[in-house]
């Protein structure tokens, strides 16, 4: 028996044997932009995963908007209650599908670092106001968040992650996420662990999204009775209309997931083995994603999307806080690109080093800011009764 002093070795050892062979191995990691000696204790994986964790973008996350802006309530989901619930799907396909559960899991806790404040919408309002500098992604901020922005260690920018981690990051992919091309990850596909974590993303916010309707009054369980999605309807049938409301939720919620997952592990399971794959490598350059759902099924998760979009996504009072954040964001940019003095000294510091175009620093700014702090801002600023305080912050 080895030493606790080869913690790390001993860990690395079990997922060589315990693994499928197309799984990503911490120990064969494609590395890291700047070398560093290995952990006494974790894998490359694990220690990606600490880092994200202790991230200050990770500790923002809740306080920023999934659908209902967090003022609206303090039941309904945040950026990060989704990506718990991402992590947690992401994990149990994972496991079941021997693929490595600590890149999974870092890849699931990283997917959304790079959200703008006030969900879709802040995102969107900020690539229209950079888009003469590249626009905005929130795929592309993750990147650089964790390449760039954070600073947490002396001999570096950023966290320094693995490749793999970041590879996840930079191509996250999802019916709303389509993330531009990097010429640093150029396969046809990314690794197993990023695709696990790609059909996670959709399978939680389609369940929480759902959820969250329900419990918000935007949606009853007899309107999904009468037009809602088959998928939903049948899942309803088989519960019992005689127990209380609150009980058929929930149950109509877990039915949904378990559904999906079950179909998504079955169709996977299928393509793994049809496809032969025997590395990670041969995964990225396979002709086709390995992780997905059954064509049937898949056509129901989709009317499930598109149902969610038109009843949820597009309600108005869903819409009218869109409206609100966005008005927000944009009339921040506006006022610190004409008086950037009002900015934070250390963003300040950053525009004086002219290492970014003045309005991708202010980007980052903006788009590292929560729902909260952005509306505070927004109010020291133009209404003249707030109190300014000591500062805007970071």
């Amino acid at each position: 028996m080895e030493g606790f002093g080869n913690a790390r070795r001993i860990s690395e050892e079990i997922e060589r044997q315990t693994l499928a062979p197309y799984a990503s191995l911490a120990a064969a990691s494609l590395g890291r932009r700047y070398v560093e000696e290995p952990d006494e204790y974790r894998t490359a994986f694990q220690r990606d995963r600490d880092r994200i964790l202790y991230s200050t973008a990770f500790r923002r996350l809740q306080y920023k908007t999934q659908v209902y802006v967090i003022h609206e309530g303090d039941a309904y989901r945040t950026r990060l209650t989704h990506t718990l619930e991402v992590m947690q799907h992401a994990r149990t396909l994972a496991r079941v599908l021997r693929a490595n559960e600590d890149l999974t899991e870092a890849i699931a806790l990283a997917h959304d670092l790079g959200h703008a404040p006030f969900g879709h919408g802040g995102e969107e309002e900020l690539n229209r106001l950079l888009a003469e500098v590249g626009g905005f992604e929130h795929n592309r901020q993750s990147l650089r968040i964790v390449d760039r922005l954070e600073r947490r260690y002396a001999a570096f920018p950023g966290l320094n992650l693995c490749y793999e981690t970041r590879e996840g990051l930079a191509r996250h992919t999802t019916r709303y996420d389509r993330p531009s091309a990097d010429s640093e990850f150029a396969t046809p596909f990314p690794g197993l662990e990023c695709q696990i974590v790609n059909l996670a993303d959709q399978l939680a916010f389609c369940a929480h999204d759902l959820d969250d309707a329900l419990r918000s009054g935007l949606l009853s369980l007899d309107e999904l009775v009468k037009a809602g999605p088959p998928l939903i309807g049948r899942i309803l049938e088989a519960i019992d209309e005689k127990e209380p409301r609150e009980l058929r939720r929930r149950l109509c919620i877990r039915g949904l997931i378990d559904r999906l997952t079950r179909a998504a592990i079955e169709e996977s399971r299928h393509r793994l083995a049809e496809s032969r794959v025997d590395s990670p490598m041969a995964v990225r350059t396979y002709k086709e994603p390995l992780i997905a759902l059954p064509l049937e099924v898949e056509r129901e998760f989709q009317a499930l999307q598109n149902f969610l979009h038109r009843a949820v996504y597009e309600h108005p009072a869903v819409r009218t806080m869109v409206v609100k954040g966005r008005a927000v964001l944009r009339e921040l940019f506006l006022k610190f690109s004409e008086a950037p003095e009002l900015l934070p000294r250390t963003t300040q510091a950053r525009l004086a080093a002219g290492e970014d175009p003045p309005a991708r620093v202010i980007g980052d700014y903006l788009a590292g800011m929560t729902d909260r702090h952005a509306v505070l801002v927004h109010r020291k600023i133009f209404d003249p009764e707030t109190p300014v305080g000591m500062g805007l912050g970071d």
